[in-house]
Parts: C-alpha cells; structure tokens; sequence
C-alpha cells in the first residue's frame, strides 16, 4: 500500500466501508501493518468504525500480525458483534499458542457454530492437548452442531496422535452418517488415523473405496505400511503411483532406513537422483546419511556431503547432526568434529551427539566428548546419560560419580537409565552406601522400573548385601522378566547359595518365564560353585534339548570350569575333546587352577601353554604354572618361569584388597605400608594372628611358593592384604559391623582358613568378595563350605 495512494484518499469523499475493507485485506495479503494502521485511523475519522464488516476486517488484521492487545481492544470497543468478530478473536488465540484465553472467549461466546468449536479443535492440537481437543469434538456432536470436513480432519489427527482407534471409528462413523467419505482430505485423515493406531486392514479398505485419490492418499498408504514394518506393500504402493512428488520419495527412503533396511533406502535415494523428477531436501538427505550411518559406509557418505556443499544447501539443523551421526559411526570422528566446528554445538542434537560420544568411546578418548558436552547449549537426561554410560563403559567410574551428582544439583531429573548406569558403578566399586543413596532417589522420583530394579539386585549382591538383592528381587513381584530372574540368579551363585539359585531357577520355569542363553551361564555356574558335577550336566543337556540353545563358549568355559573345581581333570580334559570350538582363556585359566590343587604339572603345562597362545601376556598363566611347579616341589622348573616372565617383561598382576570406610575407599597391598594408620593396622594384624593361633589356626604355608624359612612364610601370610583391610575394619567400625572386602584376585587357602578364625574371635561378619565369588564369614564358617 503506498503513501500516495493513502494521501489520494484525504481528497475525495470518504471512500464506502466496502472499498476500506478490501485495502485492509490488501494489507494482510501484502503483510504491511503500517499501511493497515493508517486505515484503521481513516476508518475512526470517517466514522465507518461502527460497521461490523469493517471492524472485523480491522480484529483480523491485528490478529494475523500478532497484535492480539490491539485486536482485543478493537472488539471491546464494537457496539454490535456477530458470530465472525466472535471466532476472529477466538482464532487469534486458539492460533497463537494461548489456549486459556481461547476457552475464556470459546465459553463467553452467545452462541458457537462449526466455525467456533472447529477452531477451538485446532488451536488444542497446536498445544499437543489432543485428548481435550477429542472431548471438545464429542461436546460438538452433543450440542448437535455439525462438524465441517476441516472438523473432521483435526479430530481426526487428535486420534492418530493418541492411537484412539476406538473414538477414531466413531468419529469415521459420524463422516459416513454426514456422507463425507469421498472428500479426499477426510479419506487421507481417516488413512492416516487407522494407519497410526495400528489398523491397517481398514486403512487399506478406506483407501481402496476412494474414487478420487491425490498424492497425499497414495503417500499416507506408504508411510503407514512402513510404520507397520511392511516394506514389500509400501513399495507395491510406490510402483502404482503415476504422480510422485518429494513427499512420497521421503516416505520410502525414510521408511527403508526406518526398518533397518539401509542399503534398499540408499538404492532409492540412488534411484530419487537418477530420476531427477525432483530435489532432494533435509528430510532425504538426512534419511540417506542415516543409512550410511547403519552401514558404516563412510566413502557414500562423503559422497553425499559433497553433494550437499555443491548445491550448497545448509549445512546446519538435521542435516549436520546428521553428518556428525554418519562420521562419527562411520570412522570418521575427526570430520564429525570438523563438521561440528563449522557449524555450532548449541545446534547439535542428541541423537547427534550420542553418536559422537560414541565415536570417541570406541577410540578410549572422552576428553573431546566432555568439551563438546559442555559447549551444549540444551543437554536433555539423554545427553546426560550418554556422557555417564560413556564414562562407565570406559571405565571411568570416578567422572561417572562426579557428573552424576552434577546432573542431580544443576540437570534434568534423571531416568531410569541414568540410574541403571549409576548403579552399575556402585557394582563395580562395591559401594553400598552410594547404591543404597540411589535406591532411595529412585523411589522418590522414577519409581522403580524393572530396568533399574535389575540393576539394583546386581549392586546390592556384587557389594555384598544378598539379603538386599533379595529384598528387591521380591519387590518387583508379577512384573518380573526374563533379566530379573537371571539376574537374582547369578547373585545367588557369586554368594555360594547354589542350591538356593537352582530353586530359584525351576521357579523361574514353573512360572513361565523362558530362560536365556545368560540364565543357563548362571544357573552353571551356580552348580560349579556349589559342586553339583552332575546337576550342571543335566542343566547343559536341557539348554540344548528342551529350549534349542546352542552352546556358547561362556557355557563350554562353565563346564569345564564345573569339572575343574571338583577335581575332575580327567573329565574337563575329555569334554574340551567333544567342544566343536576352541576353549577360551577363561577355561583354559579353570583348568590351570585346577592342576595347581591336583598338583598336576603335566596338565598344567598344557594348559598354560593354551592359554598364553590366546593371550602371551597374560600374567596370570606363568603365575600359576610356576605355582604349580613350586606346589609340587619342582623349584627350578619354577624359577625358570619366574625368569621366562621376566625376559618376556611380562609384569605379575599384584594382589590388593579394598574396602569401603564412611564412603572413603582404602586400598592395601601385600606388606603395606603407605597407609597413614598403618602402625595401628599392622598391630591389630599382629594381635588377631596371635589370637587365632592359639584358636587352634594353623598357618598354611605351602600357600607360600617360595623356597624360604617357616618364620618368614608365617610373617607374608599375616600381611597379605585381605588380612590389612579386616584390621583396618576393625579399628575404624563398631562393634557388630559387619566388614566388607574387595579383593582382585581369588582368596588364598591360608586367608580364607585365617578369617574364618577371626569371624568368630570377633563375632562379626566379614564379606569378602574375590575375583570369582563372595564368601561370608559368620561364627567361624565360609558360605562356600570351603569349596572354591
């Protein structure tokens, strides 16, 4: 609208209502508000503001640009109002994002029409309110107000969000009943509702009785034949269609890389530009790199990303988090970071940076994933999680802690993946307390899920507490899965409680519950811990008989695991002769440790030799070969060893214990001497080792493999570090607490001998759990009834 034309106006009689009316709606179309401002001034001063026509064209010309103050003015200010001044008003709200001002118009409103109660549909569906938008359509139909076809395409949308199929076929019955099923827009709705609540079949009957289809039609039966997994129809779909537009090529590239079927989505993106009938945009070329990504096909990738910088579209939004996604699982971390750089972090979305983090997590480098988590401008509980899951993956459990109590004081709630992260690293340090902290915060926020309670039962059993693990075990009552009932499982065999876990196993079957190829791992193992030679048989039998479990190596390495601790060499030997693959270190490690016991040396050279071929450094190997040795007096055949390591700069994997003191850990090695109490340790050592010998202990000094005196064997076994810890307990706990020790490597015959005394002389219980299984000691007995 220009000046002059404004100016011509002051120098004609004023101009009818009619004329000014159509200069405003020139202003909407042409989106100058200054010029509709002027009118609105000419239209006061000529006196035409009491014309309702008029006005309403004035309420809507304030409501199109946002001036809702103005608008709202205009219509208070209106002597007459009609139904249109009404649903102008109550438009600019319900349009604009406030809804209760809407309702506040929708209920003051003298009377509604379609037009009133339709826009108060789709101003509810803009808020994502769709169960209200539903109420407010059911109302409608109450009052007996007709819904109009945009009525029933809203409604309609408010039920596929929802998945409401069942009002979805009352609303389908209502535009059978008004005769609109063969409006095209109605028709794709109704497509487009079934096919999102999961009825297909009738999807396809709406479609199929369309007289009239338009390329919306024909792209909803795509999009929801791939949401339904059902590729082969989609692209049935994609074959008949005559008129495709860029819409319909997304739905099937989209659908492919949606249903893991990437490199189908590729050769139609392939397909898509060979055509050339139309451009790709976002939406495609961010389904593309998606599939490169699955695939990690890092040179296609690259391909499209030149393509992208040729036509020179943006490289920002979902495409570049989807070139950071496609780099960074691809291999090519260092270009994701570039691409990041170029753009900004603040626009990086999760998905993106999880991929990145993931990325760095494969190369062991997180420092880079930190700094780009901290440039974040939005980090959801996702992004939290990834950085803590990728923390705990790499073992960092320290930074997991740290960032999790940062993510409770200055984050979003977390999850319940947060917390099963979290919880794993109060399995991993056995720490009780944090994970008893975590119990807590997860029933006051989350509530406890079956993921976080499976967690729960693992940190409670690896910090010792199986009483704890059964506690919530209990808790999850009919909601128990598969993972639950292993999980309990397993705990119980770690304890000694074998036959406690092969109860729990029937159980798990009388119930129902299918067990896994990790259940029949626990329920072996707990027969290996307890000694059951021929229940693990039968266990491993019905695995492959009555569920059609293939063996795995873990279930070769718990067999011959299960003969080697009874003793039963001759019998492991024979099983890995029927093993249609080879042993692992695992079991070949089993078999070693049994040959020390049997004092078997022959066995044992075997073995070792087996198992350094898998792993030359393996530390563990020439230990235990030279134990053996030294166990069957071959000193020299030992010392050989001993110096065969040292040529091969092979380091001795060194024994510590741990313990968890007022959420402080202490860790001791053999002979110990940095601890700041240690005068106070090494006297409490020296009074309980006194005190259990004349308990009648007798020190075992064959565990000492070295050709010394019996006084100095005696003074190595008092300070081997699980024996530090205990005195350490000791002196810094009350009385009647109960101790509890990590150890890296398995307890020796003379400690577990040792502590059993002290239990009883101290009339504590002390929990220590070694590298394969907890052993409680309680009034001088071991849970493992001295079998381990």
């Amino acid at each position: 609208m220009s000046l002059t034309r404004l100016r011509s106006i002051h120098s004609r009689p004023s101009p009818p209502a009619d004329f000014y009316a159509f200069l405003l709606q020139t202003c909407v179309r042409t989106e100058n508000v200054s010029a509709g401002r002027s009118i609105h001034a000419h239209v006061v001063k000529a006196g035409l503001h009491l014309g309702v026509y008029l006005v309403n064209n004035i309420i809507n010309l304030y409501a199109k640009f946002g001036f809702f103050t103005d608008a709202h003015n205009v219509f208070d200010g209106m002597h007459l109002k009609n139904a249109f001044s009404w649903n102008t008003l109550l438009a600019m709200y319900a349009k604009g994002g406030m809804i209760g001002r809407a309702n506040k118009v929708f209920v003051e409103m003298p009377q509604r029409d379609s037009v009133s109660w339709t826009t108060m549909i789709v101003g509810l569906n803009l808020m994502g309110e769709f169960e209200r938008a539903v109420v407010v359509f059911l109302e409608m139909v109450r009052f007996g107000v007709p819904p109009s076809q945009f009525t029933f395409t809203n409604v309609l949308s408010s039920c596929a969000a929802l998945e409401a199929l069942d009002v979805g076929r009352k609303v389908h019955s209502f535009v059978a009943k008004l005769g609109l099923s063969g409006v095209v827009v109605v028709a794709n709705s109704l497509i487009n509702m079934y096919g999102k609540s999961g009825d297909v079949e009738t999807a396809k009957a709406v479609f199929d009785m369309m007289r009239l289809r338009s390329v919306s039609s024909w792209n909803s039966m795509i999009s929801m034949y791939s949401q339904s997994g059902r590729m082969d129809l989609a692209q049935d779909q994609f074959d008949e269609m005559t008129d495709r537009n860029i819409v319909t090529w997304n739905a099937i590239i989209a659908g492919y890389n949606q249903n893991n079927l990437n490199q189908e989505a590729l050769e139609f993106f392939s397909r898509m530009l060979k055509e050339q009938s139309v451009v790709p945009d976002n939406f495609t070329l961010t389904s593309a790199l998606s599939a490169c990504a699955f695939l990690g096909l890092l040179r296609v990738g690259k391909q499209i990303h030149s393509r992208i910088v040729r036509t020179e579209m943006p490289c920002h939004g979902q495409v570049g988090n989807a070139l950071i996604s496609m780099y960074s699982k691809s291999g090519g971390v260092a270009i994701a970071r570039r691409v990041l750089e170029r753009t900004m972090a603040s626009d990086l979305s999760v998905v993106s940076f999880t991929a990145l983090l993931e990325g760095y997590v494969k190369l062991g480098d997180l420092q880079p994933a930190r700094e780009i988590f901290d440039l974040m401008n939005y980090r959801d509980v996702v992004a939290w999680t990834a950085m803590i899951v990728g923390y705990v993956q790499n073992g960092f459990n320290s930074e997991a802690m740290d960032l999790f109590r940062l993510m409770v004081d200055n984050g979003p709630k977390p999850n319940h993946y947060t917390l099963a992260a979290i919880l794993s690293v109060c399995s991993s340090l056995a720490s009780l307390d944090h994970g008893k902290q975590i119990h807590c915060r997860a029933i006051r926020s989350t509530g406890l899920s079956v993921s976080v309670s499976n967690a729960l039962i693992t940190m409670y059993a690896r910090s010792g507490s199986i009483a704890g693990a059964k506690t919530v075990f209990d808790q999850i009552c009919q909601s128990k899965e598969t993972v639950s009932w292993t999980s309990m499982i397993i705990a119980l065999a770690q304890h000694g409680l074998g036959e406690e876990a092969i109860v729990l196993f029937e159980n798990m079957i009388s119930t129902g519950v299918r067990p896994d190829h990790i259940t029949y791992v626990g329920v072996i193992s707990a027969c290996t811990h307890a000694g059951l030679v021929e229940k693990g048989r039968h266990y491993f039998q019905q695995m492959q008989t009555k569920y059609m479990i293939q063996p795995a190596q873990s279930h070769y390495s718990c067999m011959i695991d299960l003969f080697a601790r009874a003793g039963l060499t001759q019998d492991a030997q024979e099983f890995i002769k029927t093993m249609p693959v080879e042993p692992d270190a695992i079991a070949w490690g089993s078999l070693l440790a049994a040959c020390k016991v049997q004092k078997d040396a022959d066995l044992a050279k075997v073995a070792a030799e087996r198992l350094l071929a898998i792993d030359p450094v393996n530390s563990g190997a020439y230990s235990a070969l030279a134990n053996v040795y030294s166990a069957c007096g071959k000193w020299d055949d030992a010392a050989k060893i001993w110096k065969l390591m040292k040529d091969k700069r092979v380091k001795k994997e060194q024994g510590f214990s741990w313990t968890h003191i007022k959420n402080k850990v202490h860790v001791f090695g053999v002979d110990d001497g940095l601890h700041p109490q240690r005068d106070a340790i090494y006297q409490m050592a020296a009074k309980l080792w006194k005190e259990i010998k004349k308990a009648g202990f007798v020190p075992d000094t064959q565990s000492v493999l070295h050709d010394i005196d019996e006084e100095l064997k005696e003074q190595l076994l008092s300070h081997h570090s699980e024996k530090l810890a205990i005195a350490f307990g000791l002196i810094s706990t009350p009385e009647n607490t109960t101790l509890r020790i990590m150890k890296n490597l398995r307890v020796c015959k003379d400690c577990h001998s040792a502590i059993k005394f002290i239990s009883k002389i101290v009339g504590r219980e002390i929990i220590v759990r070694d590298a394969t299984r907890f052993h409680h000691f309680r009034y001088g007995f071991c849970s493992c009834k001295d079998f381990w």
